[in-house]
């Protein structure tokens, strides 16, 4: 089982870094594999409607260039895919919605590739809009067959300055919980032989 976040900030060790991996620990505690892949800072192409992903299936983007690629091959690995991006202008970063509407469309390309995983988003603010970019993340999930489990709350915190979130404990308690429900939901979702199950074990 794996579990891998993407780090929309440009800062790697900033307020979004922290959270993901407030989300993150509950998850390693479980026995499952974590990840943490940096997204933000990173040149990233936006999709160019080139619709290349169509013809060849072969599960990549045309554009080879940037980090896009392995990180969709790290997505389809995964069990459960998770997104955080500070609030830029209310909405997420640039580098985190390239990677959603390419890695999105090479697997609506593929059959689906997102199928079933589990999907969650995580936001930071320094004062409002945050909502709107845990929606946008989600927007992706929801229209992949994607699981969105919920928390005790929304999925963001606040804070400016570096560490600033750790003072915001609310957020801290959400994110802990939200890796709890994550770590529960993907176990629950595989069979002792690794096939994703329904609701009563069967097979789906």
């Amino acid at each position: 089982m794996k579990v891998v976040a993407f780090n929309g900030s440009p800062n790697p060790d900033g307020n979004t870094a922290i959270l993901l991996r407030k989300v993150l620990s509950p998850i390693a505690r479980a026995g499952i594999d974590t990840e943490l892949v940096q997204v933000g800072g990173n040149i990233i192409q936006g999709c160019t409607a080139c619709y290349h992903c169509f013809q060849a299936k072969d599960k990549r983007c045309v554009i080879g260039d940037d980090i896009v690629n392995d990180c969709i091959a790290k997505m389809i690995a995964a069990d459960a895919i998770i997104m955080g991006s500070p609030t830029y202008f209310a909405n997420m970063t640039a580098e985190m919605k390239a990677l959603i509407d390419r890695a999105g469309l090479v697997a609506v390309a593929n059959g689906r590739l997102f199928s079933r995983k589990v999907g969650a988003a995580v936001a930071v603010n320094r004062r409002g809009g945050a909502m709107h970019v845990v929606d946008a993340i989600t927007h992706m999930f929801l229209m992949s067959r994607m699981i969105v489990p919920g928390s005790i709350y929304w999925n963001f915190g606040v804070g400016l300055q570096p560490g600033e979130v750790e003072n915001d404990t609310e957020a801290v308690d959400n994110m802990h919980d939200l890796g709890e429900t994550i770590a529960w939901l993907v176990k629950r979702l595989r069979s002792d032989d690794g096939h994703v199950t329904g609701p009563q074990g069967r097979l789906t």
